[in-house]
């Protein structure tokens, strides 16, 4: 049983997510955006097992070095992306001044890659590589729950605009894995509201199953 909690982070108003399991005192974060202090005090007294990056945008990495100290807990991102943790000019803080000052994290201690499965909480997660919102853009499975970044939205998917991004992997990251899962399964986007995998597959004006 997967328990979720979602904190709305930073000028972007980032989704993070803190899961946890069986035991609430062991948790898992996805995605530590920027001022992350009502996170920091939900996880006080809690250990926290890992923090999983689904890409390394600014607004999902400003929070990671506070808790990743706080909590001395490991930080997985995929491999494409590991650079911009230690980069401002890669996970973008540079273009965007006005919302960010430069952002510069402690590499991350794993890598993730297409088809991992992270056993965490007692739990499964099953990763997928789904870029085209950035080149190492992943999602993660556990159970009927996805977490899928940038990747998919409510009603809408990632701007495909920014550096390493590209449209034709956007929609095969889509039709040929997300949309590919049981239409129950529910989302938890990196910005927006919850949805459906069905919902979107019948109703995304961006990218729909043909």
């Amino acid at each position: 049983m997967l328990n979720i909690r979602s904190y709305n982070l930073g000028p972007l108003q980032t989704n993070a997510y803190l899961l946890t399991g069986a035991d609430p005192q062991r948790g898992v974060i996805i995605d530590p955006g920027m001022n992350p202090a009502a996170l920091l005090r939900a996880v006080k007294d809690m250990e926290i097992e890992a923090i999983l990056l689904t890409h390394a945008h600014f607004d999902h990495i400003g929070g990671v070095d506070e808790l990743r100290k706080a909590k001395n807990c490991p930080v997985y991102v995929h491999a494409l992306e590991s650079e911009w943790l230690v980069s401002p000019k890669l996970n973008g803080s540079l273009m965007w001044p006005e919302a960010s000052p430069p952002i510069r994290t402690e590499p991350a201690e794993y890598d993730l890659a297409e088809g991992q499965i992270l056993e965490l909480l007692g739990l499964t997660f099953k990763v997928f590589h789904t870029p085209g919102h950035s080149p190492g853009s992943v999602s993660f499975l556990c159970g009927n729950d996805l977490f899928s970044g940038d990747v998919l939205f409510k009603l809408g998917v990632g701007r495909t605009d920014l550096p390493g991004g590209r449209e034709r992997d956007l929609v095969d990251s889509l039709r040929g894995k997300l949309y590919r899962l049981d239409e129950e399964v529910k989302v938890y986007p990196g910005h927006g509201q919850r949805t459906t995998i069905g919902f979107e597959r019948r109703n995304n004006p961006y990218v729909s199953m043909p």
